[in-house]
């Protein structure tokens, strides 16, 4: 009770209270978006909030299948290039009519500096407007798959961009805002009506939506709650209605609590550990001279020391999927016969480390968020312990998201040891190939934060992007999995499970990438 009544306070403090006859909705998360910027980060949370008020050419559905969003149709004049026919009538959220030019002013923006979203656009080299309905673009090569590529690439009105002086993202990683930061134009359902950074920020429906509204709600409140015990409790007191993030050991309590219903399902992201494996020293280490990364039986050492079943049993309460590739079931290209895990053995993890020249094993930084996976801090700390068995002593450098990927992606890269996770956007595994684990070169390999390379990795990776025949790409996938497997190119963990709560008399859709549409949102009376 005690907890209750300090987070109604805590809840009371910041204004949560919901306008007389509204249908407010009221949801929590551990930590924020961030930016209002839906260029501003390539991470899930960020998007799918955004999403509420940005929209894409193409959208996906309660199936996660591709539909028309500002697109109604399109087609292939050719193999390289993509036609849409874009929705008449549209209008951003300040008036302005949508058309074409925004397209290509979006395209250009999303491909420029500051922008961490230009992977969405890897392929496209140009737009060309035929008139103000109707826009063309060009890829390098085919691509099968560029409408699941940019089903979540979000159209911005050119006109507000220059207006504002926001033609270009502000860069999170150098933490620089503009106005595009703190404010929104878009086309979709909600509007922005309040922006209070790491406190609050509220939606209010677009009454000159396009599309017909599923939802019923007047107002969307949503609320930054750090603290675990204090975001549980503030659903169980009513002072909100749904939590996006869920403390596993929160999970069975809130299960059998009345008036509170749990929303559970296998989430397509992977979560796993990656390696500097570019530098000639690592940055945050005390091993001067070289880069014990670079030495594949270092990083076999490191899988073979973390004991994941004690992770999913203990830290993850048996709600994650321990996985041997970098992309789970669900995803296009996954094979059950690859997905298998070295096996855990600390003593051969001590072996290597001597045969790789550090018998007393050495010391070294790993940089990890504390409000971005589920318990991904808790996650550390046991691999930190499992480490410290085998004689590498780690320093745990654990911080809210917003400044931690501000330390490890690029431009700077600045860490030696780190936990991450994707979902990949396309549901394919070139997705994550191309993103995660391809050198970096251009736009290819953006969020492969420790640089590792393979010359035939990268070569498979270029030609499943155009491959149509889906034996022979299958295969190339295989060969990939492969490869990096065996050079250990990464460590992967585990799929976690999306587990939300809500009030009981709260209809949404929960979507397997973990994606929250407000316009499936229902608050029953």
């Amino acid at each position: 009770m005690r907890r209750i009544l300090l987070a109604a306070a805590a809840i009371a403090a910041i204004g949560l209270a919901p306008a007389a006859n509204a249908v407010t909705f009221r949801f929590a998360n551990d930590g924020d978006v961030n930016s209002m910027d839906p260029y501003a980060r390539n991470e899930t949370f960020l998007l799918t909030f955004n999403g509420n008020m940005y929209e894409p050419l193409v959208r996906r559905d309660r199936e996660l299948k591709i539909e028309p969003a500002l697109a109604v149709r399109w087609e292939q004049p050719d193999a390289t290039t993509w036609r849409f026919h874009l929705r008449p009538g549209v209008r951003f959220h300040d008036g302005t009519p949508f058309t074409a030019d925004d397209v290509a002013f979006s395209v250009v923006r999303a491909k420029a500096p500051g922008s961490n979203v230009s992977t969405k656009l890897a392929t496209v080299t140009g737009t060309r407007v035929i008139d103000p309905l109707t826009i063309e673009f060009t890829t390098a090569a085919p691509n099968p798959i560029l409408l699941e590529e940019i089903a979540d690439f979000f159209i911005m009105s050119k006109a507000w961009a220059e207006k504002n002086n926001a033609t270009q993202a502000a860069d999170l990683t150098q933490r620089s805002e503009n106005f595009a930061t703190r404010n929104a134009n878009g086309t979709g359902p909600f509007v922005l009506a309040g922006r209070e950074p790491d406190r609050r920020t509220v939606l209010r429906p677009n009454a000159d939506w396009w599309d017909k509204p599923e939802h019923n709600l007047t107002e969307v409140q949503f609320n930054v709650i750090a603290n675990d015990a204090t975001r549980v409790a503030a659903l169980l007191s009513g002072e909100i209605d749904m939590i996006y993030t869920v403390p596993p050991q929160d999970t069975q309590r809130l299960s059998t609590a009345p008036n509170i219903r749990i929303h559970q399902k296998a989430e397509l992201r992977t979560i796993f550990l990656g390696f500097d494996q570019w530098r000639d020293q690592l940055v945050k280490s005390d091993v001067t001279g070289r880069n014990p990364f670079r030495d594949a039986r270092v990083r076999r050492a490191f899988y073979q020391a973390i004991d994941m079943e004690a992770i999913r049993t203990r830290v993850m309460r048996g709600q994650s999927r321990n996985s041997g590739l970098m992309w789970g079931p669900g995803i296009n290209g996954f094979d059950e016969e690859l997905d298998r895990r070295i096996p855990f053995d600390p003593d051969a993890s001590k072996r290597l480390l001597t045969e790789a020249g550090y018998p007393n094993g050495f010391r070294v930084t790993m940089d990890c968020p504390n409000d971005r996976y589920v318990n991904d801090e808790a996650i550390c700390q046991a691999v930190a312990a499992m480490l410290a068995r085998v004689g590498v002593r780690i320093d745990l450098n654990a911080q809210t998201r917003a400044r931690y990927f501000a330390e490890i992606l690029g431009p700077r890269y600045n860490t030696s040891f780190y936990l991450l996770g994707w979902t990949p956007a396309t549901y394919d595994a070139h997705n994550a190939m191309f993103n995660l684990m391809a050198t970096r070169e251009g736009v290819r390999g953006q969020f492969n934060v420790g640089n590792y390379s393979n010359a035939r990795f990268d070569q498979l990776t270029t030609a499943i992007a155009t491959e149509t025949n889906l034996d022979k790409r299958m295969a190339m996938i295989r060969e990939a999995a492969k490869i990096h497997a065996e050079e250990v190119g990464h460590i992967p963990l585990h799929q976690q499970q999306v587990i939300w709560a809500a009030r009981s008399n709260i209809d949404l859709v929960q979507l397997a990438d973990n994606w929250f549409p407000l316009r499936y949102v229902r608050v029953r009376q």
